[in-house]
């Protein structure tokens, strides 16, 4: 699929830009061109001393930002594949610094737009977070601009060969900032501060967030916001997991937190497909026939919603250790 391709990645030296470089490297020794673009060059000299040039002749690191346009088109002259991971995403930061955040997440998502359609650029998939539904707090509703404008632009492509979509899922188990590290960190004091002990989130690994992406490559039509269905925790299970005997301090929910995380809400329900291991939600007034042929799906009964809270798949204590020997730190031990 992506042999004798070249694929860029924006936001390459995150969590995910670099478990998706190591395994597009693994799987596809024959990929042309691998191009890890960030706006950080000490993360990308750090990356490159895994991933050298050397060892691996077909990556390349393209210093930019999302925020320049025309850094931006320069970078996907020869690209086949965009995928866009930058994006600013701490919540409370968000609310202290809306700005930022909009230049970042709004602008360049824009930008990554403009710039696929003024070269040869063929897909672009979009990561997405599970705050951009009914969003809350000012990071989600920047996600959900960004998702509104790569599913628009499939409306300006005009004769171009070219799709965008959007890949939208939950907590990534271990990525940098999220709760599992922090909460290993943390429990060597024996006190947890835990926001809200009924709280509940989405979890995925970066291994199936990279593989849905790989996913879409392949079968996106164009125009889709993909949900994965994976399973949810409360937060109080994942302090339990990771110290069951620390003193739980409850700090209360930060502003801009939902209690439950939501991924397709009801009102989305009447745009919404369901298949295999995904759902996907569609534009208004698009032809779901098409859609529905294309990925074998059904169509969800009016009224259907998604959301961390009232799910039907939950991960257990036990479950929780294993996944975190796993996908976090394979030497992992409970904090007894």
């Amino acid at each position: 699929m992506l042999n004798e391709k070249s694929i860029l990645i924006t936001g390459g030296t995150g969590s995910f830009g670099k478990k998706f470089t190591e395994t597009i490297l693994k799987r596809y020794p024959n990929v042309k061109r691998l191009v890890v673009f960030s706006r950080d060059e000490l993360k990308q000299f750090e990356m490159s001393q895994v991933f050298s040039h050397d060892k691996f002749p077909a990556i390349r690191y393209f210093l930019g930002d999302v925020r320049d346009a025309s850094r931006l088109k320069r970078a996907f002259e020869g690209i086949d594949i965009v995928i866009h991971a930058a994006a600013l995403k701490q919540v409370p930061a968000a609310e202290y610094n809306p700005d930022e955040f909009i230049k970042t997440n709004i602008g360049g998502a824009q930008n990554i737009i403009d710039a696929a359609l003024s070269t040869s650029v063929k897909v672009v998939v979009a990561l997405s977070t599970d705050k951009a539904a009914a969003p809350i707090n000012l990071y989600g509703a920047t996600k959900l601009v960004s998702d509104k404008l790569f599913i628009a632009a499939n409306n300006i492509k005009g004769k171009r060969d070219i799709r965008f979509s959007v890949v939208r899922y939950g907590n990534v188990m271990g990525s940098r900032g999220s709760v599992i590290p922090f909460f290993m960190e943390k429990a060597k004091s024996g006190v947890l501060p835990i926001t809200h002990k009924e709280m509940t989130r989405f979890n995925i690994s970066l291994e199936d967030g990279v593989d849905m992406v790989l996913w879409a490559i392949e079968n996106a039509l164009g125009s889709e916001i993909f949900v994965p269905k994976i399973p949810s925790y409360k937060i109080e299970t994942v302090a339990k997991a990771i110290a069951p005997y620390a003193i739980l301090n409850d700090i209360g929910i930060r502003p801009g937190e939902k209690l439950h995380e939501e991924m397709i809400t009801e009102s989305d329900s009447y745009n919404t497909i369901d298949f295999e291991k995904y759902y996907a939600i569609l534009p208004s007034g698009i032809d779901k026939e098409i859609y529905k042929n294309h990925f074998n799906a059904k169509e969800v009964p009016l009224g259907f919603k998604y959301n961390s809270g009232e799910n039907k798949e939950w991960v257990s204590i036990d479950e929780l250790r294993e996944l975190i020997r796993r996908h976090v730190d394979p030497n992992f031990k409970p904090i007894l």
